[in-house]
């Protein structure tokens, strides 16, 4: 037996490698190209083994589950019986009730597995080594086919590139051809997941990274496993963006943040075994809600820089000095909770720690950080609510991480004088370390703790520049409060990165008084006069007149379970008494709409001591509503109750309840409930909300205090959402510039900031008149060179026009036609689904080298709505004879339309088959009613379903949005089968019904008018 000759011995010393390289050199005398695919697989296969892989030759499923029996047996110094092999592959391994996500958690947070061996003592094996990763053994293989047990080859999938980890297949290599966008690497990688990972015994759904390049650009990602993603690959609804979306693969960089894309170069780092090791064991976070994600390489290198600080001032006895600590300036959006969430929870386990406290600035903050850190692993934040509990939790040696706020801190201090904790090895980490921590408080901490880390994370730094001329003179910079700066990464470097969105900024005078600041005038005059009616009135016009426009509310996408239509906004103002004249005046402008028409408007603020910091910071507002004076709050009170009248709920200005409103509030932002929240501070630093797009403002902002509140906007979410919209009713030109060039560069402008409209638009006229040139509206193209040449010239009209609809300008000078665009659509639409088909014929077939913007037509979705208007229409217009022309439009309109083209022969039938008078609506519904029963109950008899649970699953699916295919509910709806049934052909039997309810679902989802079913 091996395990007689288990390890006697411990690593005499663990390299401390940086898992990111300091700075790359690329390699001048490299190859120039690489002339096909099979001869790059080839090259980089070479590099990996000069690394030290091994290359074996796998050619069956069988030989890979072999392999895997070996690399376990060798990691765990232990051989199994076959009987123990089978039972722990079946149980521990490669159980049939698992999928993505189980085999995931295995991987990430239950990595040791229990054998039960034949003479039925328990023996732990582990599948990856997590202490000492140059334990684990890595392989690499590729051309590996896997057969889904369709009948022929044309029926098989077969994988580039793969590295197994101790036999596990973990990161898996989708390469193309020079030349060939990286997307389409992608898009395969996608198909794979969807129609081939699970196969056999699902051994490739344990990957947790996946890798593509072009040899030129390289990119990688994780294997997210959202509930939804697992849904998409059953055949599902396949219309989410989330992280699982082109828009989160990341590229690989150095310390610098000098991207390192060539493949060559990529290999050489990212693929570096302690590099590759470190990212699988240590720099993947699963979340609460099962998302994996994988750090970015400044998210890495910051963690990085922290431990090794945190190690050479134990090892050098500086503890308690400002020479331990240090700040990490990572751009706002770029991620920094999960950075120092990561930061956090490896120091906590460093032997010499004994406390990480992390420490927020505002009760907002702890309960929006206390979510995040509670998403990134449940129980390792203990919040606290009073100075008692967080007492307790620093006497408690069981809670190692504690998120409380410096106020707390600062009493417990001022209350405990002498206390043990302060001889402790305690690592203090600051989220958004500005200028509360610059003063009496920060002292406090600093002399009461003795043997401390003091880490600061900003993303927007305090210089020389842009610090205050009060408080403390030796605490007026993040360097003089927290020490060096560790780690560097600019909002250049998000956005060139596409970490983060650009963003358009439009400036819009209403009157005179808008833009003319008096110096002579005091502040406080100056604001009474930008609050006068006409100006109020004007500006609030404008809002309501262009809101659909900024927010792309015409346009539809996917959150979560449901379709939403466009993004949501802030409304940035100068004072209480600005939010409340605001917001009464939005409710004076909508009162003569239909309910339904009117925005969805809440307003939040409590005290803030100076709406207009001279240095540029936003003056924090907490919960404190006792400060109001009695106008403000009895006009908060009113708001609150249209709040609650809106949604339902029973909120008020008293301390909990009013918490309690923040909270949903914030929840009903990032959910996309609200259209547009009017705030004075609250909202406009530490509040992520992806769905948001547009921030109107008019209040004065500057340096960080401006960059933050414009950062609300350019979280990315999918390809509708391009940039982040700033609408300024103030002339913030100079302090934007001035803003940018502090926190990126002098050049950052032109990164930052988008094109103006005329070079856009120059750019969709040329591409609108060659295409109109080339190809004239709903004729056929002839011949795979001209369809591929119309298909990337649609596209990037598509991509100009997305971006495009948001100018002002844009309107009314649209060059193509509405019946034109309709036409082109449909033409585009044809190809892409006789694209899909060819795909879905021949599995091993790349659809193309082209990329359809499918997203961004849905954003201008015909919707049944619309269509039974013209149907309304042709009845009234026909008369005794067809109105031809009419009946046409009503085609064209389908066929324009993504998600109603497969319902064409039913919106088609229905047209011929209604009456000359009735309601419209009435006959539709009972139409589709009868339609829809007709066609289940074909499909319930052609696969035997059982009738009453198949309608309550098919209920549940409209009801919810999406249909549900994994857990039980799609195995009530199946005929039974003995669980003693040897019938392999179940589990085919499952997936064609899925097919088959999924293609009904899509078919008959939003036909009713109203778009709901």
């Amino acid at each position: 037996m091996i395990e007689a000759q288990a390890r006697k011995y411990d690593t005499i010393a663990v390299s401390s490698e940086s898992t990111v390289v300091a700075e790359f050199v690329s390699d001048s005398a490299k190859e120039t190209s690489y002339q096909s695919e099979t001869q790059l697989e080839r090259e980089f296969i070479r590099l990996l083994e000069s690394q030290a892989y091994e290359y074996v030759t796998l050619t069956s499923e069988n030989e890979l589950v072999a392999n895997l029996r070996t690399q376990l047996e060798t990691l765990n110094f232990f051989t199994f019986s076959d009987n123990e092999w089978q039972r722990f592959f079946n149980e521990r391994i490669a159980s049939a009730g698992d999928g993505i996500v189980e085999k995931t958690v295995r991987i990430q947070e239950d990595h040791v597995q229990l054998l039960t061996r034949d003479d039925g003592t328990s023996k732990n094996i582990t599948l990856l080594d997590k202490q000492n990763i140059h334990n684990n053994r890595l392989q690499v293989i590729n051309q590996y086919a896997v057969d889904r047990g369709e009948g022929g080859a044309n029926f098989s999938n077969r994988y580039d590139v793969t590295v197994l980890v101790n036999g596990l297949p973990m990161v898996h290599i989708e390469l193309k051809r020079r030349g060939v966008p990286i997307r389409e690497a992608f898009n395969q990688i996608d198909r794979y997941q969807r129609d081939s990972f699970w196969a056999g015994s699902g051994l490739f759904e344990y990957v947790q990274l996946f890798v593509i390049s072009n040899g030129t650009q390289t990119k990688y990602y994780s294997n997210t496993t959202r509930r939804q993603h697992v849904a998409d690959m059953n055949g599902s609804r396949k219309t989410k963006k989330t992280s699982n979306s082109f828009e989160f693969t990341s590229w690989w960089a150095d310390a610098q943040n000098k991207p390192i894309l060539d493949l060559t170069a990529f290999a050489k780092t990212f693929f570096a075994k302690h590099t590759l090791l470190n990212i699988v064991t240590r720099y993947c976070v699963l979340t609460s809600d099962r998302l994996l994600l994988v750090m970015r390489p400044y998210q890495i290198v910051a963690t990085e820089k922290i431990l090794q600080r945190i190690d050479i001032s134990s090892n050098y006895k500086t503890l308690g000095t400002q020479e331990a600590g240090g700040y990490v300036w990572h751009t706002t959006g770029s991620g920094k909770t999960l950075t120092s969430f990561k930061a956090a929870q490896l120091a906590s386990r460093l032997e010499s720690v004994d406390k990480v406290l992390f420490i927020v600035d505002r009760k907002d903050l702890d309960y929006q950080t206390m979510k995040e850190y509670d998403r990134f692993e449940k129980g390792s934040a203990n919040s606290n609510t009073s100075t008692a509990v967080l007492k307790r939790q620093l006497e408690d040696p069981s809670k190692k991480i504690i998120i409380t706020t410096i106020q707390k801190l600062s009493t417990f201090i001022s209350g405990n004088k002498g206390h043990e904790i302060y001889l402790g090895h305690i690592v203090l980490i600051f989220d958004e370390c500005h200028r509360s921590q610059f003063g009496d408080m920060h002292s406090a901490i600093t002399k009461a703790f003795k043997r401390y880390n003091l880490f600061g994370f900003t993303g927007t730094p305090i210089f020389a520049a842009n610090s205050g001329s009060g408080g403390n003179p030796q605490l007026k910079t993040t360097a003089q409060a927290f020490g060096d700066k560790l780690h560097t990464y600019t909002i250049v470097d998000a956005i060139t990165d596409k970490n983060v969105l650009p963003f358009r900024i439009d400036y819009v005078n209403t009157i005179k008084v808008g833009s003319v600041i008096d110096k002579q005038v005091s502040s406080i005059d100056t604001e009474n006069a930008l609050l006068s009616h006409v100006r109020v009135s004007q500006v609030t016009k404008y809002i309501l007149d262009h809101f659909d426009q900024k927010t792309k509310r015409s346009e539809g996408y996917a959150l979560g379970d449901k379709r939403v239509r466009g993004f949501n906004s802030i409304f940035a103002t100068a004072s209480i008494t600005a939010a409340r004249t605001y917001y009464q005046e939005f409710k004076h402008q909508q009162e003569d709409l239909f309910p339904d028409q009117r925005l969805k408007i809440a307003t939040i603020f409590s005290y803030a001591a100076n709406p207009d910091a001279e240095d540029g910071v936003l003056d924090e507002e907490g919960f404190e509503t006792d400060a109001l004076s009695g106008d403000a709050r009895s006009f908060l009170e009113s708001a609150i109750q249209d709040y609650n009248g809106t949604f339902g709920t029973s909120f008020d200005t008293s301390s909990d309840s009013f918490q309690n409103y923040y909270k949903d509030l914030s929840l009903r932002l990032k959910n996309r409930d609200l259209d547009m929240v009017i705030v004075v501070n609250m909202f406009l630093t530490g509040f992520d909300a992806t769905t948001m797009n547009t921030l109107w403002v008019d209040k004065n902002l500057r340096s960080h205090g401006l960059i933050q509140a414009y950062s609300r906007t350019n979280r990315i979410l999918n390809s509708v959402k391009t940039y982040g919209n700033i609408v300024s009713f103030r002339d913030l030109e100079e302090e934007t510039n001035d803003a940018i060039a502090l926190f990126g560069n002098k050049e950052a402008t032109g990164i930052v900031l988008l094109k103006p409209f005329h070079e856009y638009y120059d750019e969709y006229a040329d591409k609108v008149t060659e295409l109109m040139q080339r190809h004239r509206p709903g004729e056929l193209i002839v011949g795979e060179e001209n369809q591929n040449e119309f298909i990337k010239l649609y596209s990037e009209i598509l991509r100009l026009r997305n971006i495009l609809t948001s100018f002002d300008d844009f309107d009314k000078n649209e060059i193509l036609s509405h019946r034109d665009m309709q036409d082109y659509q449909s033409t585009y639409l044809d190809l892409w689904n006789d694209r899909k088909k060819t795909s879905d014929s021949d599995k091993e077939q790349i659809v193309s080298d082209l990329t359809f913007e499918i997203e961004l037509i849905k954003q201008v979705e015909i919707n049944v709505d619309y269509i039974l208007m013209l149907v309304q229409k042709y009845r009234e217009e026909r008369g005794n004879g067809d109105d031809k022309e009419l009946r046409a439009g009503i085609s064209r309109a389908i066929d324009s339309s993504p998600s109603l083209r497969n319902k064409k022969d039913l919106i088609e039938n229905f047209v011929d088959s209604i009456s000359i008078d009735g309601s419209l609506d009435e006959e539709w519904q009972a139409y589709v009613n009868a339609q829809k029963e007709k066609e289940l109950g074909e499909i319930v008899a052609s696969e035997n379903l059982k009738p009453a649970e198949t309608d309550s699953f098919i209920e549940a699916a409209f009801r919810e949005g999406a249909i549900r295919t994994s857990g039980t509910a799609i195995t009530m709806v199946l005929p039974p089968v003995s669980r003693f049934s040897k019938d392999k052909n179940h589990g085919e039997k499952k997936r064609r019904v899925i097919q088959k309810l999924g293609a009904f679902f899509e078919r008959f989802f939003g036909l009713s008018s109203g778009g709901t079913n």
